[in-house]
């Protein structure tokens, strides 16, 4: 089963590569879309993270995961460098990991 869907998804990359081709360069030059297509990738990122966050095969999870989440987006909020967000992600995350 897991090959069928390896198969949709090459065949949906290939489909999106193959339609970005097919698409007129005056059509590319819209604002709208130039809007759009810089909206994609981070809301495609942040429901990834999430889903790997909040998610441990098929069930919803809470635990220490969350702690690390909310305190990475509280580390952005403040305007920190990206190292340090992730280091203050994985250090409170095993923190709450050793308290519980």
């Amino acid at each position: 089963m897991i090959w069928v869907w390896v198969m949709l998804t090459s065949a949906g990359c290939y489909l999106t590569k193959l339609t970005g081709l097919a698409i007129k360069p005056e059509r590319l030059e819209s604002e709208r879309l130039q809007r759009w297509i810089l909206m994609v990738p981070p809301a495609f990122f942040g429901g990834l993270v999430l889903a790997q966050t909040v998610t441990d095969g098929n069930q919803l999870v809470v635990d220490a995961r969350l702690a690390g989440l909310a305190a990475a987006a509280v580390a952005l909020l403040l305007r920190a460098p990206f190292l340090l967000v992730l280091v203050v992600a994985a250090a409170v995350t095993a923190a709450v990991r050793a308290v519980a």
